[in-house]
């Protein structure tokens, strides 16, 4: 049932904002974690009576199969773990493009969120992987890549240096992704979060660890604005 006053549908053991899209420029999307595969699908499967793109994050493969079986279409991004049914043709600006880039390759899962995010509500996502400090003239290697995206992703892990040197680099907004990746002083990626709220480079925003939903909404929010 959906009331006209806040246009969400009650499910009992969920509440669907139909409205989001309308408030705030993309839809709802489904954190996963904490569900049942069961309450997953059910939620996808009402949603995708609906005209929007629908995404699902944190999925596991028991999720998307319970998914599967009440919406065929939908697809999974396993190393995302994203469950994505697609909807709408959205046409990116061709002029104006996100770039995510990575630290190493073990940041690419929280990478591929936040690159998959920003794609399905609409935007041109281009990557740069495994350009970490420890090895500086891989970035180097990219930097007219760098220079000529209109808003950058950084991911990494370990002590989160790379969004400090990217934020050093380019007149851009940066976002910067902390990951979960490192050694036991990483503290599951809070050292990589104190880092990046501490670098010194201006221009850089920090959205929280693993958060690679928030990071690739939040670009597609600051690509989109003219």
């Amino acid at each position: 049932m959906t009331t006209k006053k806040n246009l969400f549908e009650e499910m009992g053991f969920a509440k669907i904002d139909h409205h989001r899209t309308e408030r705030c420029g993309s839809p709802e999307a489904i954190f996963c974690q904490g569900k049942t595969p069961e309450q997953v699908a059910q939620i996808v499967e009402r949603m995708n009576q609906g005209a929007h793109n629908i995404l699902a994050t944190r999925a596991n493969a028991e999720t998307f199969a319970a998914v599967k079986k009440l919406v065929p279409e939908a697809e999974y991004h396993e190393q995302a773990r994203l469950i994505i049914v697609r909807k709408e043709t959205l046409t990116p600006d061709p002029d104006r493009f996100i770039l995510v880039v990575t630290a190493g390759t073990s940041d690419i899962p929280v990478a591929e969120e936040a690159a998959l995010t920003a794609e399905l509500i609409g935007h041109r996502v281009e990557r740069v992987f495994d350009v970490g400090v420890a090895g500086i003239h891989r970035l180097f290697a990219q930097e007219e890549k760098i220079r000529t995206a209109n808003v950058i992703v950084v991911a990494a892990g370990m002590e989160g240096a790379l969004a400090s040197v990217v934020g050093g680099l380019v007149n851009k907004p940066v976002i910067a992704l902390p990951t979960s990746v490192g050694y036991g002083a990483s503290f599951e990626g809070l050292a990589a979060l104190l880092g990046m709220l501490n670098s010194c480079a201006a221009g850089i925003a920090v959205v929280n660890i693993d958060n690679g939903f928030g990071a690739g909404r939040l670009a597609g929010m600051i690509n989109s604005m003219r």
